[in-house]
């Protein structure tokens, strides 16, 4: 846990735009104004960290059915991405801010979407009761760190998007495929601690 810790953007200097991916995102989206998010990757506290991640609901709008970490797009009474990362946890999967300490924060990063993505990493304490709002979000459920922290568990693949060849990074997990935006993140996190 200390070398994920070591790894992270100080809570003191939170990442501001463009994301890691700006130049790809550039070709496909151009430059316009991206939309603020913020999202928490969350560990439970443990012998063995855990991370949180949800399933969401098949009726959503965007990103129906797919593995993400809880959080969203940035309301103007957020005041900054932390805020919104507790907000939409709360939310999501009725997680109380109070059992949740923040360590850091990853780069950002740029959807598809049209969003600047911001991952607040953080602690949630072991006893944190979570339970799924089931009007965005299917299920939650948890996978070891050490799971992702092995290389092998990493799969690389490349695929079409708008005439493009984009590589991508998925892990597969106790019947859950964890790819796209949630997986680059993850991706970013093994990188700032030297693991790819």
């Amino acid at each position: 846990m200390e070398a994920l810790i070591n790894a992270l953007l100080p809570l003191s200097a939170p990442p501001t735009g463009p994301g890691w991916n700006h130049t790809d995102m550039a070709e496909l989206l151009g430059n316009t104004q991206r939309q603020p998010a913020a999202v928490l990757v969350g560990l439970r506290d443990g012998v063995q960290p855990r991370l949180v991640l949800t399933v969401r609901t098949d009726h959503l709008q965007s990103h129906a059915g797919q593995v993400a970490f809880p959080g969203g797009r940035s309301e103007p009474a957020d005041g900054d991405a932390l805020t919104t990362a507790l907000r939409e946890s709360e939310e999501e999967i009725g997680l109380d801010r109070a059992l949740v300490t923040p360590l850091g924060y990853l780069d950002c990063f740029e959807t598809i979407s049209g969003f600047c993505i911001t991952p607040v990493v953080a602690k949630i304490a072991a006893e944190a009761q979570l339970y799924p709002a089931p009007d965005e979000v299917a299920e939650v459920f948890e996978v070891p760190l050490a799971f992702l922290l092995e290389p092998a568990n990493l799969r690389r693949y490349t695929m079409e998007f708008r005439g493009h060849q984009r590589p991508m990074v998925e892990f597969v997990h106790g019947g859950h495929r964890i790819w796209g935006a949630t997986a680059a993140m993850l991706f970013n996190l093994l990188q700032r601690m030297g693991r790819t």
